[in-house]
């Protein structure tokens, strides 16, 4: 899950970190309020989950109230890059000396955490690392030792920062590897941390990403969580406690397994080319206990989507054997009816593995027209695609007529 800015912010405050003062407003009115409590000259930064926010006029200064408001105003509603901005954060301006980058993420490719430091702030790190990498450390971590104040000091020293900062660094080091740990972060990231014109250093900037995997560990997260920005679909398949991700296709997608999920969603996309490029709708992994009730909620999402124009069901049984997915199969298709939702749209079957045998003989014998078996992986793919190009083409031509 990735943090809003003034999320990021409080979270730093939490754990002693120094950031500005600020507060965050969905109104302009409630802009106003926060920069007549903090006083003085403000910043307005639009609260999207994306950069550029600068550069598409997402942050304006405002000098006292009347200002602040009329930027909060101009800014509310903006569209940053698809993202419409339904709040606002307001702090305290800094006057900035110098700016620097400091972060530390979940480095996947090298099964490691990793430390990125920078004295050059301010701008994309990728940017800094391709023009001059020299300015950059990469310092990896070792979990079983992390981040204590001989670590962080030898990274300061690495990364070139400032004599006159750098016991600052360090301990905001030290501290924000402990925030990382505490949150069970997969990133946090600092741009630009700068030495204000008094010498101190702050955290102007607050992007955090948390491990959704440790989310039983912090309850305390879900209240974060913006269900406003998430897919419906997403957040119905959530609050079932199924695995799925929508994505721009025409073939609903159920399997068994992340892996094998993972393979379906490659040969769709393959078959789908000589159907006029048909792609995958979703990713939906319903685990290996593949119930009734399960297959059903799982078939209801999908089926949900009306970009969907088939459904491929991929099983390669395991510890639940394929009779009792076939069987799972048909229960769902009557338990959907059950709860007044028409399934119309054809669903390709195919199963493996344990039990196989049976489970297509239970798929023959009941002589559902809705649900078509196919063999092989391969053949149900294109299958899958065929039917979904089929409906499209179906459905354009009927537009067309006026039909």
């Amino acid at each position: 899950m990735d943090l809003y800015e003034y999320q990021g912010r409080e979270l730093f405050a939490r754990h002693g970190l120094p950031v500005l003062d600020g507060g965050v407003a969905t109104t302009p009115e409630e802009a106003r309020a926060i920069a007549d409590r903090l006083g003085g000259r403000v910043v307005v930064k639009a609260q999207v989950k994306v950069g550029g926010r600068g550069k598409a006029g997402g942050v304006k200064l405002a000098d006292g109230v009347d200002e602040a408001e009329a930027r909060a105003r101009d800014i509310l509603g903006m569209d940053i890059k698809g993202h419409t901005v339904h709040k606002v954060m307001v702090t305290t301006t800094a006057d900035i000396a110098e700016e620097y980058y400091f972060s530390y993420l979940l480095d996947r490719a090298n099964r490691t955490f990793l430390c990125i430091a920078s004295v050059a702030g301010g701008m994309e790190i990728e940017q800094v690392a391709h023009e001059a990498p020299e300015k950059v450390v990469q310092e990896p971590i070792d979990a079983n030792v992390g981040v204590d104040e001989a670590k962080a000091r030898d990274i300061v020293s690495r990364a070139g920062f400032p004599a006159d900062v750098a016991d600052q660094v360090a301990a905001i080091a030290v501290k924000l590897w402990q925030t990382f740990v505490a949150e069970d972060a997969t990133l946090v990231e600092v741009n630009p941390l700068a030495k204000v014109a008094d010498g101190r250093v702050l955290l102007l900037d607050a992007k955090i990403t948390f491990d959704g995997n440790a989310g039983f560990r912090h309850p305390d997260h879900e209240a974060l969580e913006d269900t406003s920005a998430v897919d419906p679909l997403e957040q119905r398949a959530k609050e079932r406690d199924l695995n799925y991700v929508k994505l721009d296709g025409e073939v609903g997608i159920i399997g068994n397994g992340a892996g094998l999920v993972m393979s379906t969603l490659d040969v769709v996309a393959y078959a789908g080319e000589e159907f006029g490029k048909v792609r995958p709708a979703n990713f939906l992994d319903i685990g290996g206990g593949a119930s009734a009730e399960v297959m059903a909620n799982g078939l209801e999402i999908v089926l949900s989507d009306p970009a969907v124009r088939s459904v491929f069901v991929n099983v390669f049984g395991g510890i639940t054997a394929c009779d009792a997915v076939a069987n799972g199969i048909l229960q769902a298709l009557k338990l959907l009816g059950e709860r007044g939702e028409a399934v119309t749209k054809p669903l390709v079957v195919r199963l493996d593995g344990n039990n196989a045998e049976e489970g297509r003989r239970i798929l023959d014998n009941a002589g559902n027209p809705l649900v078509e078996r196919v063999d092989t992986m391969d053949g149900a793919a294109r299958r899958a695609a065929e039917l979904a190009g089929v409906s499209a083409e179906s459905s354009r031509v009927r537009d067309e007529s006026g039909v």
